[in-house]
């Protein structure tokens, strides 16, 4: 493969200390997939993204303007998607664990946006509306065939199976947080209002964190950690712990911020922040110190969360979405709702490298 480019700039406060050149291929997908990645992790020599809009992973690889090589894989050429194999999944999470790529949809319910050609009582009756779509609820993992172009979500593998959790009308997930005492009241509330929305997993072995962008309780980002079972028909299921719950919740007090994504960093889980709503506001990474270590569920406390880095505010653009370890020390960032100078003719999109702080 060739050796990537990464274009250099001096460490500046505030500032990223350089960025990549992700270019995408507009005949590997009808959608403009560089203007909407909401989420991206790494295997080797290889990134894997997602587009919001999309049923689909795109992979890149290096070359020599940064990462390119683009292909595209349909989800729905693996899994029987309840909502079908075009149907909108909003995937929100990637993360590669071993050879597995696991994958989570948002789980939220969306509003309807106002028509500026409406007038305003029409406008109203737009917002009125709020839709589900059930490739939303999506849970699940595939195995990567790792080829001489780079890792391949595939079906099977030799004994690995490409899972998820079994489809409910209104998502299973769902269901098993309905009457919980601080979740429950939120699920019938859209994204972007402070309802049910997952933007960011992690995982290791058989335990999963999800990161929720909203509900914020009283300040506290929400991360679930599921421990994952596959049954005897192939379904993914999370098991009960203590006999009870099939979660445990993480509450942290990370300034009144939602999740957007979750990185490990070998026992700590970075925690990138920023607004549970639909407006621009300011973004961060978080250090939860032994956050794998945490076990049973509670409220942490101050001192096990330190602020590594507060990124710029740049209003209702730019808002990072994706956080993905890089190299000698770094994280790479990439970006929904791109600033003009990030992207280009081309289908390319840069993304930032920064070096937290401690």
């Amino acid at each position: 493969m060739t050796k990537a480019k990464t274009s250099k700039r001096r460490t500046t406060r505030g500032k990223p200390i350089g960025q990549v050149r992700l270019t995408f291929d507009p005949d590997a997908h009808e959608e403009e997939v560089h203007l909407d990645i909401s989420t991206a992790t790494r295997h080797g020599e290889a990134l894997l993204l997602s587009c919001d809009e999309t049923a689909g992973i795109e992979r890149l690889t290096p070359d020599e303007e940064g990462w390119g090589n683009h292909a595209h894989f349909s989800l729905g050429e693996i899994f029987d998607l309840p909502g079908g194999p075009e149907g909108e999944m909003d995937i929100e999470g990637l993360a590669v664990d071993g050879d597995w790529l696991w994958i989570t949809g948002s789980q939220s319910l969306k509003r309807g946006k106002p028509d500026p050609d409406d007038d305003p009582d029409e406008r109203l009756e737009d917002m009125a509306g709020i839709k589900w779509d059930e490739n939303r609820q999506f849970l699940g993992r595939v195995p990567l065939d790792v080829g001489p172009d780079g890792p391949v979500p595939v079906k099977k593998d030799g004994p690995r199976k490409a899972g998820m959790l079994k489809p409910k009308k209104l998502g299973r997930l769902r269901k098993w947080l309905a009457g919980d005492p601080h979740l429950g009241a939120f699920l019938e509330i859209p994204s972007k209002d402070n309802g049910l929305d997952i933007e960011g997993i992690a995982a290791r072995g058989d335990r999963v964190w999800l990161g929720l962008r909203g509900p914020v309780l009283r300040g506290h980002s929400v991360i679930l950690e599921l421990r994952i079972k596959e049954t005897s028909d192939g379904w993914l299921k999370p098991r009960k712990i203590d006999g009870e719950r099939r979660y445990v919740k993480h509450l942290l007090p990370l300034g009144g911020h939602g999740v957007r994504d979750l990185a490990l960093d070998g026992d700590d889980i970075l925690v990138l922040t920023g607004t549970p709503l639909a407006s621009g506001g300011r973004s961060a990474i978080w250090r939860w110190t032994d956050g794998t270590k945490a076990r049973a569920p509670g409220v942490r406390g101050a001192e096990e969360v330190g602020l590594a880095k507060a990124l710029p505010y740049k209003g209702d653009t730019d808002n990072p979405e994706g956080l993905v370890r890089w190299q000698d020390g770094t994280w790479l960032i990439t970006h929904d709702s791109p600033e003009d100078h990030r992207i280009g003719d081309g289908c390319w999109l840069e993304a930032d490298v920064w070096a937290l702080d401690g």
